[in-house]
């Protein structure tokens, strides 16, 4: 098993041993995520007679590269800038083409494990004045983040709001939500696991209405989403501004 970091490098060694000299047969390299016919070949490489260097095709995706030398019987990979899409088991595969052909292939392959800090995706409020207001945290890690809402001056109990992805991804997402939002207070979303942690925090408002707004129109509410090393959005009943850089900027508006 091999161990990396999100937006990281990492290689994943495989090595093979051939009774003849290697030096004077064509080879050809292969590495296949997944294993039988739901495999998906990521690279594959030629080294001619002679040749010093193993050439990709035309299309190969430059992320992945053949970091050992063939020649030198290494075969080992390295994929650039690894994501959390790239987690699973990977199997190498190299075929000598000499007098005989032969080939030799990885059975139990190597498990690529990557991880990743807390990333706050979204964090907004839903619901109205008659069913009430609840905030919804969105959030993806590798560990599973642990989310917690603290208030002003205690702890709130939130809730898991189910899987926000299909598939695969859904093991590295979760949705947090606080029910009973009141307007006049603000919420913090704290999602933490062994590689970090991450802080949201939310303002719910009721700005003054102005004289021509009649009494029976609901309340607005300016929400704020302060993320830790990102931009800060404000969200108005009319409005989006983004405030970056010490500036504020129009986005667009609406009627809520």
């Amino acid at each position: 098993e091999v161990r990396a970091i999100e937006g990281y490098p990492v290689v994943l060694p495989c090595t093979f041993s051939h009774p003849q000299h290697s030096q004077h047969t064509s080879l050809q390299v292969v590495w296949r995520l997944g294993h039988g016919q739901g495999a998906t070949v990521l690279y594959r490489c030629s080294s001619r007679v002679g040749a010093p260097t193993c050439e990709p095709g035309p299309q190969q995706d430059q992320r992945y590269r053949l970091e050992g030398n063939p020649r030198e019987h290494d075969l080992s990979l390295r994929i650039n800038s690894a994501t959390l899409q790239d987690n699973g088991r990977y199997y190498c595969r190299v075929e000598v083409q000499g007098r005989e052909h032969v080939s030799f292939e990885d059975k139990m392959g190597t498990r690529l494990r990557v991880e990743a800090p807390p990333k706050i995706l979204a964090l907004s409020v839903e619901g109205s004045e008659q069913s009430g207001y609840r905030a919804m945290c969105r959030v993806q890690g590798s560990p599973l983040p642990d989310v917690q809402w603290l208030g002003p001056d205690d702890l709130l109990e939130g809730s898991p709001d189910g899987p926000v992805a299909q598939g695969s991804a859904a093991q590295y997402h979760t949705v947090s939500q606080l029910r009973d939002v009141e307007p006049g207070h603000q919420y913090t979303c704290s999602a933490s696991n062994p590689l970090g942690k991450e802080e949201s925090t939310l303002y719910v408002l009721t700005p003054q209405l102005p004289l021509s707004v009649t009494a029976a129109s609901p309340p607005l509410l300016l929400l704020l989403s302060v993320s830790l090393g990102a931009k800060v959005v404000l969200l108005v009943g009319v409005g989006v501004w983004v405030v970056q850089g010490g500036g504020l900027q129009g986005v667009g508006c609406w009627w809520k």
